[in-house]
């Protein structure tokens, strides 16, 4: 294995297994939808790297990043996204909390919707463009920038989808404990709440 290869699967590895608001949307649904949902919220993140990766090859991430309207821009609006997911888990706990009904059984409205909230959680972040427009770079030839930017995307898929996949599969087995009613308000309004908080640390955080 060459040594930038190695170099960049450690550092890969490491920063996919830091909790951030891609686990969390993971999380969120899949105590809302079971298993599959979580997976296809893992897919769509997980498809999110792709944008970034072609960005970061095309120069378009750099024009992002050097500027402030066009950053600003993308950094309020994962910010305001993250949010408004926030607050939908906000009002579910409110709800579950006084209904005490049992909300294991709440589907995705639609197959897509899951992966449709993976992936604009992942594209809506200047947080990874920024990750990937510094990475990226230091392991590509310039003159083969977009399939060697793509084949590395493709790599931290493999590993990101792995591991939220163990995710998925844990909340998945404790989700018939997780989903008791009190338990699962519980669970809403604290995976709301961080939701609510990332969003607001996104959204005022500097470049």
């Amino acid at each position: 294995m060459p040594p930038e290869l190695a170099t960049f699967l450690v550092t890969i590895t490491a920063l996919t297994l830091l909790p951030g608001a891609d686990t969390l949307m993971v999380v969120r649904n899949t105590l809302r939808g079971g298993p599959k949902d979580g997976t296809l919220t893992s897919l769509g993140v997980c498809c999110g790297l792709f944008v970034h990766a072609t960005l970061s090859a095309v120069g378009l991430s750099v024009l992002v990043m050097t500027s402030p309207w066009l950053y600003g821009a993308l950094q309020w609006a994962g910010a305001a996204y993250l949010i408004w997911l926030g607050v939908s888990n906000l009002r579910c706990a409110f709800v579950g909390y006084r209904s005490q009904q049992v909300t294991a059984s709440r589907p995705v409205a639609n197959l897509g919707q899951a992966w449709r909230e993976g992936f604009m959680s992942n594209v809506l972040n200047p947080k990874t463009i920024a990750f990937y427009m510094a990475l990226l770079p230091q392991f590509v030839d310039p003159e083969q920038a977009l399939v060697q930017s793509l084949l590395l995307a493709s790599i931290h898929f493999v590993i990101a989808l792995l591991w939220q996949g163990l995710v998925t599969l844990g909340v998945g087995r404790a989700r018939v404990w997780l989903t008791h009613p009190r338990v699962r308000a519980g669970l809403d309004a604290s995976v709301g709440s961080l939701l609510v908080v990332l969003g607001g640390a996104l959204g005022f955080s500097r470049a």
